[in-house]
């Protein structure tokens, strides 16, 4: 018990910091200064969840999109929002999800009020702007990290599922 109640108290605190924070990528919560592999931090501490779940995307395809968002939603309506960790992970043209103009960017916005995070690559995002000319504007709500891949191995490796939708 006494672990469960650190371990809350120290995802708040990571939560209040990482929301101070304004990344160099236009979104507004950043991992990129702060990021250890070996301690994964979430803007959405869960200390009760008893499912954690990473889902990937990589394409850049709407309906992937809908149903990994529906997948969230379902895995909420399954377990309870504070019995399921999800963290969206983002990269490559999958990030095209996390722009402000996304077609899902309303959902990506009521889904992150339930609690879940999405995670969005920095590699990524800075291709992103070379090739544009530009940064583009994301979502409020995307959470940068310095490489999509890493940060799911690092969820892997702290037990966390894994679906690619």
């Amino acid at each position: 018990m006494k672990r469960s109640i650190r371990m809350a108290i120290m995802g708040v605190v990571t939560a209040f910091s990482l929301l101070g924070g304004v990344g160099v990528a236009d979104a507004s919560i950043t991992m990129l200064k702060d990021f250890n592999f070996t301690s994964p931090t979430f803007t959405h501490p869960h200390p009760f969840a008893k499912a954690h779940i990473i889902l990937q995307i990589s394409q850049d395809n709407p309906a992937r999109w809908g149903l990994a968002l529906s997948n969230a939603q379902n895995l909420m309506n399954y377990f309870g929002q504070e019995e399921v960790q999800i963290v969206f992970v983002a990269f490559g043209p999958g990030e095209k999800m996390y722009l402000a103009n996304s077609p899902v960017a309303q959902r990506i916005a009521a889904l992150n009020g339930e609690g879940v995070e999405f995670d969005a690559c920095d590699n990524t995002y800075k291709a992103m702007t070379k090739k544009m000319g530009h940064p583009p504007k994301l979502v409020s709500q995307a959470v940068m990290v310095p490489a999509g891949i890493v940060r799911i191995m690092q969820l892997e490796q702290h037990g966390f599922d894994y679906v690619k939708p």
